[in-house]
């Protein structure tokens, strides 16, 4: 019995706060995730080589994501029962682990777009939104 917070680099403290309360309200345990891109990836191991002349393996890579993740729990000042780093594709790295802990709700970003309040969901939303398995619920940027 599970709520996923699935938190980028930026705002996740909306969405941690969102996912404790959805969590609270049910008596469900709260996991907070945050999926480095493969992109990403590539890009902090060519860094990483460059200044060191080592490669990242892995688990470093999965531990930064599990530090963003961690910074968002303590930005919004609330308990998560799991602070999870992944890497890989996001909506199918995030939609993969919602599956393996059974996740009850999924809790994600979104923004508003234009004067007239157009719904902008990036294409990691919108990818969770449409094959999730469970409710997803979207936390709207201020």
């Amino acid at each position: 019995m599970v709520v996923v917070a699935a938190v980028d680099r930026s705002g996740g403290e909306r969405i941690v706060n969102e996912g404790r309360k959805t969590a609270d309200a049910h008596g469900l345990s709260l996991h907070v995730v945050h999926t480095l891109s493969e992109s990403e990836f590539r890009d902090l191991e060519r860094a990483s080589y460059e200044a060191s002349g080592k490669s990242l393996d892995m688990e470093q890579i999965e531990s930064l994501a599990e530090t963003i993740a961690g910074e968002a729990v303590t930005n919004a000042d609330v308990e998560a029962d799991e602070v999870v780093g992944l890497v890989g594709k996001p909506s199918q790295r995030v939609l993969e682990y919602a599956a393996d802990v059974d996740a009850d709700y999924i809790v994600v970003g979104g923004r508003k777009r234009s004067s007239v309040g157009k719904v902008l969901f990036g294409s990691v939303t919108q990818s969770i939104l449409l094959n999730a398995s469970s409710p997803v619920v979207t936390v709207m940027e201020d």
